[in-house]
């Protein structure tokens, strides 16, 4: 399946799930089933996904408990719906291919560049943090422990200015290379995948406008 196709898919599942109403409970799990059914067919780093699920549904519990436990129990699944479907996209993405998927989406030109090179340099940068975990565990720093005390200020500061220094050199070679400001972004859907896109977006819609009506 083409990237930019599935990038649309993911979008329409996370879109009708987040406009469900609150306390729809029996389409939340058809829209949390069809997320297990993206899960499978995507195939994620199951100890990856694991691990940015925990940390984000730490921080969004943070946020959603003031509300009341029964409303607060309700935003939580459909955030970690939500998130099984975009992290399972984002986390099967080859690398250097960020730009590819967001060739398709409807916003504005200049957002598609920022938007392509935030993700050229979110791939640096976390390029760089791999680099320095595998230095400090060549230094008997091993498990999170030890990388968490490996990572003092003066660690941080290194890595900001290394990560700086790799994106000024990659900055460089897309100007040697014919770079003007302008990305080459434009892209155009087939029909079989138009014909996909919008059975996906009218399955979405029935789904979401019937949480709103009685059963």
């Amino acid at each position: 399946m083409a990237l930019p196709l599935r990038l649309h898919l993911s979008l329409v599942i996370v879109v009708g799930t987040a406009l469900l109403k609150h306390h729809a409970w029996y389409w939340l799990a058809v829209y949390g089933a069809i997320a297990i059914f993206w899960l499978a067919f995507l195939r994620p780093p199951i100890r990856h996904m694991g691990g940015l699920l925990g940390t984000e549904l730490i921080f969004l519990s943070l946020v959603v408990l003031p509300l009341g436990w029964e409303r607060a129990s309700f935003l939580l699944v459909r955030s970690l719906v939500c998130l099984i479907v975009m992290n399972s996209f984002l986390l099967t993405l080859p690398p250097h291919s960020f730009g590819i998927a967001l060739k398709s989406l409807p916003v504005p030109m200049a957002m598609k560049e920022n938007l392509l090179l935030a993700g050229q340099y979110l791939e640096i940068l976390l390029a760089e943090v791999k680099r320095m975990q595998r230095s400090a565990q060549l230094r008997g720093l091993n498990g999170t422990s030890g990388w968490l005390r490996y990572a003092s200020v003066a660690m941080i500061g290194s890595l900001y200015l290394r990560s700086l220094d790799r994106a000024e050199r990659v900055y460089g070679a897309m100007v040697i290379r014919g770079y003007n400001g302008q990305l080459p972004i434009d892209f155009t859907f087939r029909i079989k995948e138009r014909f996909i896109l919008l059975m996906a977006w009218a399955i979405a819609l029935c789904f979401t406008l019937s949480s709103y009506t009685k059963l």
